[in-house]
């Protein structure tokens, strides 16, 4: 087939591949490619369909990485409130649900239509359904697909990680990283459930379904959010933000009852002849407190705990230290540490230091965001940020 040209190629048209068309698409011709069917699919199930599209609070230290820097300059150039002016500009409605989230008031296809339309408005090619066969650089990029031959001066990869392979993701932009000798840090899941032992979910199983306020703390990072008992293990947000700091083999530290000293309260009624399953249950969820009173074996009333029986409930209720057995794996995770070494790239441009005209942005570069609209954030900063460099 003829090989067509095009100012710039992107792979992915995603979050952060359908930004940096738009962007790109103002500077000369965009073509992106897309393997599946439709554009957008992980935007389409994010925030339970209402897509939760940025975080007002955003801030570099919301992010991980090996090079913690590296994501100051993309965000600083594009902000929450710059992609909140497009929000607007096409009269999607959205509110803020906590700790700076903002949704859609209706549907995340909101969202992946207006990045459509912001594409058409320049001009940038779509091609669905489009899978990569090669990829070469001699003076320009050309790119064969199963739909044809393209070439490029700018290659721009924005395939994303490996979270949610139903979903069609994969290591496919790592690979084309490490074609063109391009340094990985190794992929593992983030923001993904943890699971129990084999004798833990025996154990635990009674609590499937049950949520509580806690403060989760993994490797000094500490998040004030829900727990979710579930059958496998521990899932809710504070359990998928400390999952991203957790490291393999270390315990959680889960402070059950962050507002009140369990200690003085029991203290304070020492004379009391209910049952200390039943006083912990008006402070926590009845369930959990029936569980954690048969794991430490005390059955009696409040009256008859000794000072050491006391002083252990309270330290189990206030710093329970978990060590997970593992995690859900990708399957679950909502996104992906690791990815395209920062040292490897412009943190200005997204551009490659040793290949000119390659860029990497969103989830396939080593930049995780934590919960709440952060992913998003960096998709559109990244994408802007190679969208306004290519060319």
């Amino acid at each position: 087939m003829l090989t067509k040209s095009y100012n710039t190629i992107i792979i992915g048209g995603g979050a952060a591949g359908l930004f940096c068309a738009i962007e790109a698409g103002k500077r000369g011709s965009v073509l992106v490619i897309e393997h599946a069917e439709q554009c957008g699919k992980k935007i389409l199930i994010s925030g339970g369909g209402r897509c939760n599209f940025t975080n007002i609070n955003t801030k570099p230290e919301n992010f991980i990485s090996r090079n913690p820097h590296f994501c100051k300059s993309a965000l600083a150039r594009f902000t929450p409130q710059d992609f909140i002016q497009l929000v607007t500009k096409h009269n999607i409605a959205y509110h803020e649900k906590k700790l700076g989230q903002l949704f859609c008031d209706g549907s995340s296809r909101q969202i992946v239509k207006m990045l459509l339309d912001e594409c058409a408005e320049v001009n940038a090619r779509i091609l669905l359904g489009c899978k990569v066969k090669t990829i070469s650089k001699d003076n320009e990029f050309v790119v064969e697909t199963s739909q044809g031959d393209f070439q490029s001066n700018s290659l721009v990869i924005a395939t994303g990680g490996l979270s949610i392979p139903k979903m069609g993701a994969s290591d496919f932009g790592l690979q084309i990283a490490k074609k063109f000798a391009i340094p990985v840090i190794p992929p593992f899941p983030a923001l993904v459930p943890l699971t129990f032992s084999q004798k833990e979910k025996k154990q635990f199983e009674p609590l499937a379904g049950v949520s509580v306020d806690t403060i989760t703390t993994a490797n000094g990072m500490s998040f004030r959010e829900n727990i979710l008992f579930t059958h496998r293990g521990l899932s809710g947000p504070a359990i998928l933000q400390a999952s991203s700091y957790h490291s393999i083999g270390q315990p959680l530290e889960i402070n059950l009852l962050p507002e009140t000293d369990i200690d003085a309260e029991l203290q304070k009624n020492r004379s009391s002849t209910a049952e200390v399953k039943n006083f912990l249950g008006s402070y926590i969820p009845k369930r959990l407190a029936e569980a954690w009173c048969e794991r430490l074996n005390i059955s009696k009333q409040v009256s008859q705990l000794t000072k050491a029986e006391r002083e252990l409930l309270s330290q189990e209720i206030h710093s329970w230290k978990w060590t997970p057995y593992g995690t859900e794996g990708f399957e679950k995770a909502e996104v992906t540490t690791g990815g395209v070494d920062t040292s490897a790239l412009s943190s200005k441009t997204m551009e490659s230091n040793t290949v000119k005209g390659l860029y990497f942005i969103g989830e396939v570069v080593d930049v995780t965001g934590w919960l709440g609209g952060y992913n998003f954030q960096w998709a559109w900063a990244s994408g802007a940020a190679a969208g306004r460099s290519v060319g």
